[in-house]
C-alpha cells in the first residue's frame, strides 16, 4: 500500500525519530502525529486503517480513535479516502473519512471529510482552515454569542453519531469551504464540505458510523478524495 506521509497541522513535510528526536516532527510545527494517506481507496486500504486503529487502542494505548463514515451513503455518495495520524510511539491520535457526491442544491459535485482526533492534533483545523491546534475558541464563541434569528448568530447542525443526536456548531472558515464542529465519544469531530453550501447536506438525516466498530460490506467507493492529497 502506497502512503503519503506529511504533517496533521501545515501539510508539509514530517521526519521520523532519529538519534536526537525519540519523535516525529515537522520544522514548522515541531512534533507532531505523521499523517498517513494511502493514495487508493477500496475495502483492503479500509480493512488496514481499521487493523491500525483497533490494534493501536489495545493496552497501553489509548482509546480507540473513531473512523465516522456516513451510513448509510447518501444517494449518490461515495467513500473517497481515509488516513491516520500517529506512528508507532505515539499510537493513532486522529482520523479522516472522505466522501463525495452531488452538492444538495443541485450545484455540481462536492465533498465532505469526517475528522476525529485527540485535543491537541491540528487535523480537523488545518482541513476547516480555521487558527489553531482544536476549535475550542470558536466553539466557546458560538455558545455564548447571539440566539437564532440574530444576524450574528452560528448556525448549528444536528446529526447522530453512533446513534446519539450530536450538534455540531458553524465555525469560521474560508469562503470555499463550510466547517462544523463538536464533541464525540471524548474526542473533537469535524464536518468540513466544499464547496460551502454542501454543508447543507449535514441539515438532512446524516447518520456517522464508526468504521472500526463495523465496515459495511456495501460501502461504495470513489476517485481519491482530492482534499485528502494536497488541495486543502
Amino acid at each position: 500500500m502506497s502512503v503519503e506521509v506529511s504533517c496533521p497541522r501545515c501539510g508539509g513535510a514530517v521526519r521520523p525519530p532519529d538519534l536526537m528526536h525519540s519523535e516525529s516532527r515537522c520544522l514548522r510545527c515541531g512534533p507532531v502525529p505523521p499523517l498517513h494517506v494511502p493514495e487508493h481507496i477500496g475495502a483492503e486500504i479500509v480493512a488496514s486503517v481499521v487493523d491500525r486503529v483497533t490494534v493501536d487502542a489495545e493496552p497501553p494505548h489509548r482509546p480507540a480513535v473513531p473512523l465516522w463514515c456516513p451510513w448509510p451513503l447518501p444517494q449518490g455518495w461515495t467513500m473517497t479516502g481515509v488516513a491516520y495520524a500517529g506512528d508507532d510511539r505515539t499510537g493513532v491520535r486522529a482520523t479522516v473519512v472522505a466522501c463525495a457526491g452531488p452538492e444538495p442544491l443541485g450545484g455540481g459535485p462536492a465533498d465532505l471529510l469526517f475528522v476525529a482526533e485527540e485535543p491537541g492534533v491540528g487535523l480537523g483545523t488545518r482541513f476547516a482552515g480555521i487558527i489553531g491546534p482544536d476549535p475550542g475558541p470558536q466553539l466557546a464563541e458560538a455558545l455564548t454569542g447571539p440566539g437564532p434569528g440574530h444576524p450574528e448568530h452560528h448556525g448549528q447542525a444536528r446529526i447522530r453519531v453512533a446513534g446519539h443526536p450530536t450538534p455540531l456548531w458553524l465555525a469560521n472558515s474560508p469562503t470555499d469551504r463550510s466547517a462544523y464542529a463538536g464533541e464525540a465519544r471524548g474526542m473533537w469531530l469535524y464536518a468540513i464540505a466544499w464547496p460551502a453550501s454542501a454543508g447543507h447536506l449535514l441539515a438532512e438525516d446524516v447518520v456517522l458510523h464508526d468504521l472500526s466498530e463495523w465496515t459495511p460490506p456495501g460501502l461504495v467507493y470513489g476517485a481519491p478524495s482530492p482534499y485528502l492529497h494536497g488541495k486543502a
